[in-house]
Formats: structure tokens, C-alpha cells, sequence
């Protein structure tokens, strides 16, 4: 019988031997895990509608999603590489290990049939990953190969699903709505929240271009130069940055940021070099008492068991050939404990 797909099956059968197919998704995304699928079709499975994911609409790819899986069409390994690993690897070296344990995995699971154990890997693109397996790169593959195309659904759905999953662990940077890709929203909130822990780093060296507002101030300029050198030192101190420039009725937070059980709201307070007044003095009654209630409303939204503490940053900004540059620090924990 034949079906819109028919030359997919056809690519494949032509080798004449068992084979896998193996495709990634999200090598390009700011944020998450590069994921990987390999696949071995089981004889006689029939996948209406299968094709290259970028091509079907996302309730598509759902759908065969669950026709490969809840059908048992297929053996199959489903694995990833985190930020840190690609960050430390590059971005290639981390899809290839990728795509290494999602063959390891296929082969480990339930067990391919020695019958059907492959002999053969189809690998989308054009470079060798290293599988311990007589490997065929085929560019665009997932529009040639049943098996590759199946790899391509099982990544792209499996990756769109734990994105949403960090959504629900990181909703500042809206993910559900552009899954990590480099969206002009997404380094918005990049810039307004700062780099988690699940963005890649090496990734983001382009984001001081996205961090530049048109028409600042100098006040302006240094007040966000004070951000960016705390928010770095507070990361380098073994905290989480959790939101930046945080709103509500009450005022807004410069940083807050975790570490363990507690969360520490920063109020940052840039200077420059010779200012009288200290920092501390800066922070009045007033506007301590609005950092309180700022402090209680995040919780309520967002703290769980987290346990509040009230911290500024002072930071001396000076400005050199059009750029800011810290001249100073100090940092107060629980700076109005003792009032």
C-alpha cells in the first residue's frame, strides 16, 4: 500500500539490512538540553503522516508521537545533553554525545531482537557522531528516512515537553512560548531576569547587544552596570539568580536571588567615587518598609518555604571612555537586622 510517505520506507528498505535512524533537536536554543532519538522501525509498522518534524504542525508531531510509542512501532532510545555539557563541550561534541546515549539506550533497554539489531546507522546532516556502529550521514535525512524522521519526531516532542516543564520551574522567561530559541522576547527577559541555570552560556556572549536600552541615562547606565557586577558576584557566591528588577504594588526588588533555603533580596545601590552618604543611609525607613512588603508578595507568589532576608549591594560606578567600570564593592547580608 502506498502512502504520502511511501519514499521515506522505500529510502530505507533499499540498504537491505537492519538499520537505526538518529536525529537531534534544539542545537540552536539559548536554553535547555540538546536532545536525541535513535529508532528502529518494527517490520510492517505504518506511521500515517510521518515526516521531517520541522514540517508537521506541533499537534502533528504530538500526535505521531503517540502512534510510534503507545503503538510499539518502534525500539527506541530517547536521551540529551544538558547546558553544562554543551558549555563545556560545544554544542557539536554535546549532540554527538546526545546521540550516543540515545543509542546506548535503545540498545540497553527492552532489547532489540537480534533480528533486528542494527547494522547500520542513518544520521541526520553531514558529520559522524562516533556511534559504535557502521554510521551513513544523510543531509536532510529527516526528509528521506522513515527511521530518521521518527528520530526526529521522538527529540523535537520530547525536547518541546521537558521546555515546558522548565516553564513551570522558571515562568519569568516565558519558555512555553518560544522554547528557548533565540526570540527577541526571550533575550528580554534574559536581560530583565538574568541567565538561570538552564541557559547556555556559551551561548549568550552576543547578549550585552541585546542589553543596551537606547537613550540612557548616565544614572541609568550605572545603576545597570551595578546590577550586572552584583548579580555576577552573587552567582559566583553560590546563588541562583531568581528574578531581577521585580515588580509589584508595593516597589520592586533589584535582585533576588537563593542560596539553600533562604532569599535575598537585594537592593543595589550604585554610587560614585567620593559620595557622602552610605549606602545604608540610602535605604531609609520608608523604603526599607516597602522592601518588606515587596519581599512578602514575591514569596507568596513564588516562595514556597523559602525563608526572606534584606541585603545591599554598594557598588562605586565610574565611567571611562564611554564605559562603566566598578571601582568598588561591598556587600551588606541582612543589612537592617539590627534596627
Amino acid at each position: 500500500m502506498k502512502t504520502d510517505n511511501t519514499p521515506l520506507w522505500e529510502f530505507d528498505r533499499s540498504f537491505d539490512i537492519p538499520l537505526c535512524g538518529i536525529d537531534e533537536a534544539g542545537r540552536g536554543p539559548l536554553a535547555g538540553p540538546v536532545f536525541a532519538a535513535c529508532v528502529v522501525l518494527r517490520p510492517g509498522a505504518v506511521i500515517p503522516g510521518l515526516n521531517d518534524s520541522k514540517k508537521l504542525t506541533e499537534k502533528r508531531r504530538e500526535a505521531i508521537f503517540e502512534d510510534i510509542l503507545g503503538g510499539s512501532k518502534a525500539w527506541f532510545g530517547i536521551a540529551s545533553a544538558s547546558p553544562e555539557e554543551i558549555d563545556r563541550l560545544n554544542i557539536l561534541q554535546a549532540t554527538f554525545l546526545a546521540m550516543n546515549r540515545a543509542y546506548d539506550q535503545m540498545m540497553a533497554g527492552e532489547g532489540v531482537p537480534e533480528e533486528f539489531r542494527p547494522r547500520l546507522a542513518l544520521v541526520d546532516g553531514n558529520r559522524d557522531p562516533g556511534l559504535p556502529i557502521e554510521t551513513r550521514t544523510v543531509v536532510k535525512g529527516d526528509g528521506k528516512s522513515a527511521a530518521i524522521a521518527a528520530a526526529s519526531v521522538l527529540a523535537k516532542v520530547s525536547r518541546d515537553r521537558y521546555l515546558l516543564e522548565l516553564d513551570a520551574l522558571y515562568p519569568q522567561y516565558q519558555l512555553a512560548k518560544h522554547k528557548g530559541y533565540p526570540t527577541k522576547l526571550h533575550y528580554e527577559m534574559i536581560t530583565k531576569h538574568g541567565v538561570s541555570p538552564i541557559h547556555r552560556r556559551s551561548f549568550l556572549k552576543n547578549l550585552a547587544e541585546h542589553q543596551k536600552p537606547k537613550g540612557e541615562t548616565p544614572a541609568q547606565r550605572a545603576g545597570r552596570a551595578g546590577e550586572e557586577y552584583t548579580a555576577g558576584w552573587l552567582t559566583r557566591q553560590g546563588y541562583e539568580i531568581l528574578a531581577r528588577n521585580w515588580h509589584c504594588r508595593w516597589g520592586e526588588a533589584d535582585l533576588i536571588a537563593r542560596k539553600g533555603d533562604t532569599a535575598a533580596f537585594v537592593e543595589v545601590k550604585t554610587r560614585a567615587p567620593g559620595a557622602m552618604v552610605s549606602p545604608l543611609e540610602a535605604v531609609d525607613r520608608k523604603k526599607r518598609e516597602r522592601l518588606i512588603r515587596t519581599a512578602e508578595a514575591w514569596l507568596a507568589q513564588n516562595g514556597g518555604d523559602l525563608q526572606p532576608r534584606l541585603d545591599v549591594a554598594a557598588v562605586t560606578v565610574t565611567e571611562e571612555e564611554g564605559r562603566e567600570l566598578i571601582s568598588a564593592f561591598d556587600y551588606y547580608e541582612s543589612a537592617f537586622e539590627k534596627e
